[in-house]
Order: structure tokens, then C-alpha cells, then sequence
């Protein structure tokens, strides 16, 4: 737990003190890098605000082929409309230089793009939401939902790792936690709801005995291609509202052999963006830094639709992550590359790199022709970038799925309204529910903060039911 008024104010104390593995997250083999945060409050606490909910198709999709009753109709939108409200979900104050890049080069192109709702009120030229928000402006669970809470009775015990749930009489009757001083805490209680998220909700199942065959698998992450776009006045990337504009232009699936994608900015701070750029030389690398200030970050959030990866425990205490990309996903990132450049070229962006190792640069020379030549060699160079692990870079800030909810009892590990089975034949744990992103039948396409939300307040429903 970081109070507001002592939350970070440079990178390497946030990351250190707010991320699980201290920023350091990644696939076991190191091919996906993951920020996820590790906090009171959670991805709320440093997350950038975007508040997009899942699209209508994805709500179809999980109410017919997941059986989840009421997700496609009145009561999610019931429910969305109520935490829009209590989180203040609102247009962005202003519009910095990377997503004005967005919607202007948006309108070359003729796609849709909007400016982002976001849950900040009162904040408009800090640009620090990844490491929390000293103001106060950001309306996320620390400030919203954990403190109403607080307000009536719950007492939040930091610094503590849940080992396990106590099932006693084949039943949830508590929790056990190592605090920070080696010590045991052991907490009675008749309902138990776990939202450790969809890296460490798994683990924390199979410690506790539940022994569903699909804990957790079907891990989604969302993965991100990026494209450095060199503006020709300064962009400043890590000043101003964070995320205040995006595309959903190619959200949909173009081709049969492709998923959809989002296209975002990204605001990183120059720590960020020294660890992510490309090392190709010292004197590169010295000009990338030295013209950090005129680059727009764009970045392509594609919705993975494939086998998925796997959380699960080593015998260490640790927590091994796999994941691999299908064809599916390499080619959609492939395409968000084209599609990046298209864009950051019709903003007027000078040079274009697509980040990996190595990267592919756009330099463009001589007069219109030439230019135009050199463009379209580029982009037939995306559209064969290499995405092997460890090639092409690609991120990953939302992680969903590894509990899934569900009607079937073989492949959801809870059910319909967040009650967690025990196997794969339908047996639930009494007073045991998921309320996080592990929730997620599929992946969603977009930040997944809200809809994560909107699920917790539709299983909060079951465990007042069932007190």
C-alpha cells in the first residue's frame, strides 16, 4: 500500500515498489514483456485510464458460446452505467501532441478514431498515471471502490501473499497469507473472493486443492506491436493526459487468416523507452535518445484468439508464465505495423521504426517518387516482420483468462455468476468466487479495466446473495 501523497515520482522507484517482479514480468521465454501492477488497488492504481468497454460482438460471443446469461442485454448495461458513474468516466481534459498524431492522420486515412474516455477528473499536464496519482485525480479502485469499503468496515492488510484458501467441509472458510516479516496471518470467513489477477488467481487456485483441469489456461495478453513515429516538433510523449485518443478502425477482423486490433498511443517516460527501443549501436542508440522528445509512440493492442498460453506454479513458490503466438496473432501484428506506419506517416512523422531485434526503420530521401517507392518497400517489409520469440518486440499490459466463467463445466472454472468449480465436472466450492480479468472467456480487444468492473459487480451480486 502507497498512500497518494508518497506515491513515486520517477520510474525506477514506481516500477520497483508498484509492478509485479518489479517491471520485470515476462513470458518464461522471455518473449512477451508484461507490466502488470502489484499494489493496493491494483491495475487501477497504474494503469492510463482508458475506460473502452468490450465491444457488443465480444458480449454476443461469450453469451452464446460461454453461457454467460444476461451479458449481452439490459444487465450489462446496467451495470456499466453504474460504474461509469461512480468512477467518472469523461472525455480526456486536452489533447497532447502523440494523439492529435492519431486523429489527424486518422482523418487522412478516413478511419475512425475518437478522442478516449477515461476515469481522471481534474488532471490534464502530468502524464505520471503509471506511477499512481499523487493528486488524487485518478477515480480507480484505491480511490473509488476499496475506500467506500473501508468506509463500511473493511480492513485491507497489505504486504501480505495469500498462500491459500482454507475449503473445510469441502467449503471456503478463510484465507492463509505470509506477511512481509515471515510471520502467518490466518483470516476465518465464510465467502473468500479471490482478484489477485489472471497471473497470480491460478496459482493461488491450485494451492488451495482446486483441481479444475482448465486452471490456468486459456491466458490472453493482448499482444502489442509498436511503431516509433519521429515527429518534426516536439511530441514529449510523457506530459499531458496519458491516453486521449484511439482508432477502432481495424477492431473487427479484415481477413480470415487475421484477428482485430486497437490502435493507442503509449506514454512512456524515457526509462520505458530506452529499455524498449532498439540497440543496434551506441551511436544509434544515442540518437534515438536524443530525439526522444519528437517521437509519437503508436501501438497496435491486438485481440489474441488462439490456443492461449499457461500460468502455473513451479516448485519453487514461483509462477511460470508460456505463451506463444498462433499465426493468427503474428499476422495481425504484422498488420498493425502497416497499418501504424500508414498512420504515423500520414500525421507527418519523418522517420518510422518498427521495434524489434533488429528493427526496420523508414528514412525517407529524394523527392516524391522516390519517397513513395521507399514507403511501399517498407510496408512489404511489415508485412513479413519477424515476430519469432525475441525478434519482433511485443508487450503486453492486460492479461485475462486463466479462470475462465462459463456455462460448460469441463473447460470454465467458474461458473456464470463467479462461483469457482472445483473439477471439471460442475462441483462448486461454496463461499469461493473469482471477481478479476482471469474472468475473461476470451480475450476483449480493448483495456480490459472497465469491463473487469463491470464482472466484479455482476459476482458481488452472488456473494450477497449467498452471505
Amino acid at each position: 500500500f502507497i498512500p497518494e501523497s508518497e506515491m513515486p515520482t520517477d520510474e525506477l522507484a514506481a516500477y520497483d515498489r508498484m509492478y509485479l517482479d518489479h517491471g520485470m514480468t515476462a513470458t518464461w521465454d522471455g518473449s512477451v514483456s508484461i507490466l502488470a501492477a502489484s499494489v493496493v488497488g491494483g491495475g487501477t492504481t497504474v494503469n492510463w485510464m482508458t475506460s473502452i468497454p468490450v465491444q457488443p460482438a465480444v458480449r454476443t460471443e461469450w453469451a452464446g458460446a460461454d453461457g454467460i446469461d444476461g451479458i449481452d442485454g439490459r444487465e450489462f448495461d446496467d451495470d456499466l452505467a453504474v460504474i461509469e458513474r461512480e468512477i467518472g468516466v469523461q472525455a480526456p481534459p486536452n489533447l497532447p501532441a502523440k494523439d492529435a498524431a492519431i486523429l489527424r492522420g486518422a482523418t487522412a486515412l478516413g478511419w475512425e478514431a475518437a478522442e478516449t474516455r477515461r476515469n481522471g477528473v481534474g488532471c490534464s499536464d502530468c502524464g505520471s498515471c503509471s506511477f499512481g496519482c499523487r493528486r488524487g485525480a485518478k477515480q480507480g479502485g484505491l480511490r473509488v471502490h476499496l475506500a467506500d469499503a473501508w468506509r463500511n468496515g473493511a480492513r485491507v492488510v497489505p504486504d501480505a501473499r495469500v498462500e491459500r484458501v482454507i475449503i473445510a467441509g469441502r467449503r471456503a472458510a478463510g484465507v492463509e497469507a505470509r506477511l512481509a516479516d515471515g510471520r502467518t496471518l490466518t483470516i476465518r470467513a465464510p465467502q473468500v473472493v479471490l482478484a489477485a489477477g489472471a497471473l497470480r488467481t491460478p496459482g493461488i487456485l491450485e494451492r488451495s486443492g482446486v483441481r479444475h483441469p482448465a486452471v490456468g489456461r486459456f491466458l490472453r495478453l493482448h499482444p502489442v506491436a509498436v511503431i516509433g513515429a519521429f515527429m518534426r516538433d516536439d511530441v514529449t510523449m510523457w506530459s499531458g493526459t496519458t491516453q486521449a485518443a484511439r482508432s477502432l478502425e481495424w477492431l473487427e477482423p479484415r481477413t480470415p487468416d487475421g484477428s482485430g486490433f486497437v490502435v493507442e498511443s503509449a506514454p512512456g517516460h524515457p526509462g520505458l523507452i530506452g529499455l524498449a527501443f532498439p540497440w543496434e549501436s551506441t551511436a544509434g542508440f544515442l540518437e534515438i535518445m536524443n530525439r526522444v522528445r519528437q517521437i509519437a509512440p503508436l501501438i497496435a493492442i491486438v485481440r489474441d484468439t488462439g490456443p492461449g498460453g499457461r500460468v502455473r506454479s513451479t516448485g519453487s513458490g514461483g509462477v511460470r508464465i508460456d505463451y506463444r503466438m498462433g499465426p493468427v496473432e503474428t499476422a495481425t501484428l504484422r498488420r498493425g505495423l502497416v497499418e501504424l506506419a500508414r498512420l504515423g506517416r500520414a500525421a507527418g512523422a519523418l522517420d518510422l521504426v518498427a521495434l524489434g531485434t533488429p528493427p526496420a526503420w523508414y528514412r525517407p530521401s529524394g523527392g516524391p517518387d522516390t519517397q513513395e517507392r521507399t514507403f511501399a518497400a517498407y510496408v512489404e517489409r511489415l508485412a513479413t516482420f519477424d515476430f519469432a520469440p525475441n525478434r519482433g518486440m511485443v508487450f503486453s499490459a492486460h492479461q485475462m483468462g486463466t479462470a475462465r466463467m462459463g456455462a460448460d463445466p469441463s473447460d470454465h472454472v467458474v461458473d456464470e455468476r463467479g462461483r469457482v468449480r472445483s473439477d471439471g465436472r460442475g462441483t462448486v466450492v461454496p463461499g469461493l468466487y473469482v471477481r478479476d480479468g482471469s474472468l475473461f472467456p476470451t480475450a476483449i480487444g480493448v483495456n480490459p479495466m472497465i469491463t473487469i468492473m463491470v464482472l466484479a459487480r455482476r459476482v458481488a451480486r452472488t456473494v450477497v446473495a449467498e452471505a
